[in-house]
């Protein structure tokens, strides 16, 4: 990947329904240069997909928290299946630190958020959480 193809990801990042006219524009590249460089970004799997972003007024309805998760030793398979099952998990990451895991949650409502994350802490391999709750997004990329 070089510089262009950066600036490329970029600008689909920032809509990845950008017509590819508008992105060869942006660029200051033809039109055939930029979908070749997507097919080949697309082959080479740098771009697993592309998905939906939701405006921030639907976003705003949802109560948003980070769940810190400390998972008893040789259970994080365990843990990882039983989290992937949870519809209002909507990303796992593994971390280095005090946490093994953060779980990034949404809820529509604080009972429900409430009920989710007594439903992480409740899990089998779970050893203890520590939850965040999101008062606001400043950017989101």
């Amino acid at each position: 990947m070089d510089d262009l193809d950066q600036h490329l990801l970029a600008r689909l990042r920032e809509n990845a329904r950008a017509p590819v006219a508008e992105l060869a524009r942006a660029l200051g590249l033809s039109r055939t240069t930029v979908q070749s460089r997507l097919a080949r970004l697309e082959r080479s799997g740098v771009i697993a997909g592309y998905s939906v972003k939701l405006s921030e007024a639907e976003t705003s309805r949802q109560i948003h928290a980070y769940v810190m998760l400390t998972v008893e030793p040789k259970q994080a398979v365990a843990v990882i299946s039983a989290l992937r099952r949870l519809p209002g998990v909507r990303a796992l990451q593994s971390v280095s630190g005090p946490f093994d895991m953060i779980a990034a949650v949404e809820a529509p409502s604080v009972s429900e958020m409430d009920a989710v994350i007594d439903e992480i802490g409740a899990l089998n391999g779970v050893e203890r959480t520590n939850s965040s709750i999101v008062l606001s997004t400043k950017f989101d990329r």
